[in-house]
C-alpha cells in the first residue's frame, strides 16, 4: 500500500518565499519598470506555474537552429511597462501561492494577473479590492472590472457608487471614466444624487475628456448624455441648462426639446420611460407626478 502524507504547508511556503528575488541560484533576470530594477528568478518555478512565462522562457535565441534551445540563462528580459512592486507581487504569488497587496498596487496586480493568465491571483486581487474599496478608488476599480470582464467586481463597484454617488462624482476617478463605463453608471435608478448634480458632473467629465482626447465636447459626451434624465428637471433648471449648453453644446437640442415637451404636455410622451423615472437621490419636484406611468 502507499499514501501521500502532507507536511506543514506554512513551512514549505516560508522556505520558498526566501527565493523570491534572491540572486542565489537564480538563472533568469528581469529588468523591470522605468527604474530598471533587477528582479532575480528561477525559470523552473516560473515555467511550471505560469503558461505565459513558460512560453517566454522556452523561446530559442534569435538565429538558433535548435528549437529545443532556450534563451541565455541570465536574460535579461526587459519589462518596462510594469512597476517593480507589481511584478514582485506576481513573482511572490508564483513562488508561494499567496500575495502581499496594498491599495496602491492592487489594480495593477489585477491587470498583470489577467495578462499572465493567473486566475487564482486574479481572484485574490478582486477580493482585496472589494474589501478595501474607497470613494477615491471605486471608479478606477469599476473601469478595470469592465476592461477585464470581472462581472462580480463590476456589480460590487456599482453598488458602492450607488450608495455614495454625491461623493464619487467629485473624484478624479469619475472624471477619468470611459464614456461606455460612465453611461453604464448613469443607467442606474439607485444613484444617490439629484439629476441636476449629475448633469453638472457629466459636464465636468466631458470637458476633461475633451481636453485629453482632443475631441469636441459633444462628440466625447454623446453616449453618457443619452442617459441624463432631463424631464426630471424643473422649468427654471432647464432654462439654466440651456444657458450653459450654448457655451459647450454638451446636450443635443432635441434632448432639451423633449424635456420641454414633457412639461408642456404634462406627461412623458415621446421620451423613453427610463428617462422619466426618478432616481434614488432625485429631489422631488411638482411635475414628477405627471411623469409617473399611471399618469400617462
Amino acid at each position: 500500500c502507499s499514501a501521500r502524507l502532507q507536511g506543514d504547508v506554512a513551512v514549505f511556503t516560508t522556505a520558498l518565499r526566501t527565493l523570491v528575488n534572491n540572486p542565489q541560484f537564480s538563472d533568469v533576470t528581469f529588468v523591470v519598470g522605468r527604474e530598471q530594477q533587477q528582479v532575480f528568478a528561477h525559470r523552473c518555478v516560473l515555467a511550471c506555474r505560469c503558461q505565459a512565462f513558460r512560453g517566454m522562457l522556452g523561446q530559442a535565441p534569435v538565429g538558433s537552429q535548435d528549437s529545443s534551445s532556450s534563451v541565455p540563462p541570465q536574460g535579461p528580459f526587459v519589462l518596462g511597462n510594469v512597476q517593480p512592486e507589481v511584478f514582485l507581487a506576481v513573482i511572490e504569488f508564483l513562488y508561494t501561492n499567496s500575495v502581499t497587496l496594498n491599495s496602491h498596487i492592487a489594480l495593477e496586480v489585477l491587470t498583470s494577473s489577467v495578462e499572465y493568465g493567473l486566475q487564482d491571483l486574479c481572484k485574490l486581487c478582486v477580493k482585496f479590492i472589494k474589501d478595501t474599496l474607497s470613494v477615491e478608488q471605486v471608479c478606477e476599480a469599476l473601469q478595470a472590472a469592465v476592461t477585464y470582464g470581472q462581472v462580480d467586481l463590476q456589480q460590487h463597484c456599482l453598488a458602492f457608487i450607488e450608495g455614495c454617488t454625491a461623493a464619487v462624482v467629485q473624484t478624479q476617478g469619475f472624471r477619468e471614466l470611459s464614456d461606455v463605463v460612465l453611461a453604464r453608471v448613469l443607467r442606474s435608478d439607485r444613484l444617490a444624487v439629484d439629476e441636476l448634480d449629475l448633469v453638472q458632473a457629466v459636464r465636468e467629465w466631458a470637458h476633461v475628456s475633451s481636453a485629453v482626447l482632443e475631441r469636441p465636447v459633444p462628440e466625447v459626451a454623446a453616449l453618457p448624455v443619452r442617459e441624463l434624465r432631463l424631464p426630471l428637471l424643473a422649468p427654471s433648471e432647464l432654462v439654466t441648462l440651456e444657458s450653459y449648453n450654448q457655451q459647450d453644446l454638451l446636450i443635443p437640442v432635441e434632448n432639451i426639446a423633449a424635456a420641454w415637451r414633457a412639461h408642456a404636455l404634462r406627461k412623458g410622451s415621446g421620451v423613453p420611460s427610463r428617462l422619466c423615472r426618478p432616481r434614488q437621490g432625485t429631489r422631488p419636484r411638482d411635475h414628477h407626478r405627471h411623469l409617473e406611468p399611471q399618469a400617462k
